[in-house]
């Protein structure tokens, strides 16, 4: 468990980077999608797609690639745009 400003983080980042993984195979195998094709459509190493989905480890590059190749690209684009300010001196040192 992981501590962040007052609030508890209640996964590790390894355990979130398995999840990431497991849903990127979900959506894999519902567009009927094998590792190996999914491997030639983005240009990732099938080794990688392969460890991925088992470790979810994986380059940022990587990543970004399968989720060109899946279509989920607006997913990637928006991470991060919407992040709550912690506390007021965020808002102050955002818009100086």
């Amino acid at each position: 468990m992981n501590y962040f400003e007052d609030e508890y983080v209640w996964e590790t980042a390894e355990e979130l980077d398995q999840k990431l993984a497991q849903r990127v195979r979900r959506i894999r195998k519902r567009r009927a999608i094998s590792q190996e094709k999914l491997s030639e459509m983005s240009g990732v190493s099938f080794g990688s797609v392969k460890r991925f989905e088992a470790t979810g480890k994986i380059s940022l590059l990587s990543l970004t690639k399968i989720a060109l190749a899946l279509g989920c690209a607006e997913e990637l684009r928006e991470l991060f745009t919407q992040v709550e300010y912690l506390n007021i001196q965020e808002v102050i040192r955002e818009n100086r």
